[in-house]
């Protein structure tokens, strides 16, 4: 790049792992790959589409993009997924992406920058939330959600979180748990891990009510299922920051919204504990993806 004065400027682009999980995603995927468009031109970061359990021609679809690697695995499982990714590259950093999320180039390129720095050991874009063609009581909900601090300091939520060779030594392996985002936030201090003030990644909200709450109570019951006793002070915590966002009628109201879904899921989450969840599995058994179809 030429700048005035004749001076030369070498721009450079960073090099990593974008790693995919992907079961059944053929309505979405397409999407995704779109968005790393710029990034899959760049030539050093290697995308990896981990298809598992796919029956619906998401193989197919992702393949027909240059630069992208698309593994097959047989379980229908995220965690199985995402360390057969791990398992199929040997760059750093990697960003594990949700297969219904966009992201863009340059926030791709925050991230890994941030942790070949060394400045973090995981990080995550910002997001937004995209509810339209959503009903009025769940854009009531994520509008109160957008205003409670905690859920923007995690690394959880986004669908989209990155770790450094340092902070996946600290991981290991995924677990098979459901919510490996929660999971992987609870690894790390505060000071050891950060939200970019980047572009944000597009996360697709529920359309309804119905669809809203059955992500609620998996939510809640993967969340409580590795809080060990801790629900409480979370909850209340919780609770704290959205009565503190209220800042008049508008507010209050979405906040009210938002502790009766809070309520409802929490407590259908606790009904259907002895389920089979998402990624949870018992010996023998065959892990579940469980998921929002209403915003694909």
């Amino acid at each position: 790049m030429t700048m005035g004065g004749g001076m030369t400027v070498e721009s450079s682009v960073p090099s990593g792992a974008i790693i995919i999980p992907a079961h059944n995603e053929s309505a979405v995927i397409a999407r995704t790959l779109d968005s790393l468009a710029e990034v899959l031109g760049w030539g050093t970061v290697e995308v990896i589409v981990a298809c598992n359990g796919c029956t619906d021609g998401t193989e197919v679809i992702a393949s027909q993009y240059a630069g992208v690697r698309v593994l097959q695995v047989g379980q229908a499982s995220k965690a199985a997924a995402l360390n057969a990714g791990d398992q199929a590259t040997g760059l750093w950093p990697r960003l594990y992406l949700d297969a219904d999320i966009e992201v863009s180039a340059g926030a791709v390129r925050s991230v890994f920058e941030a942790l070949e720095r060394g400045d973090v050991l995981a990080a995550r874009p910002a997001f937004r939330y995209d509810y339209a063609g959503a009903s009025f009581l769940v854009r009531a909900y994520y509008r109160a959600r957008s205003r409670v601090p905690g859920n923007a300091r995690g690394l959880w939520g986004s669908g989209a979180y990155a770790l450094g060779v340092a902070g996946h030594e600290r991981l290991g392996a995924f677990p098979l748990l459901t919510g490996d985002d929660y999971y992987v936030d609870r690894l790390f201090g505060p000071r050891e891990k950060a939200v970019l003030d980047t572009e944000p990644v597009v996360v697709r909200t529920p359309r309804t009510s119905a669809a809203l709450l059955a992500v609620l109570r998996r939510t809640y019951r993967g969340n409580a299922q590795q809080d060990a006793g801790f629900v409480g002070a979370s909850a209340a915590r919780t609770l704290w920051e959205l009565l503190a966002s209220v800042r008049g009628p508008l507010s209050a109201g979405d906040a009210a919204v938002y502790a009766v879904f809070a309520v409802a899921g929490r407590r259908r989450s606790l009904k259907s504990r002895r389920q089979v969840s998402t990624e949870v599995v018992s010996p023998g058994l065959v892990p579940v993806w469980e998921r929002d179809e209403s915003s694909r």
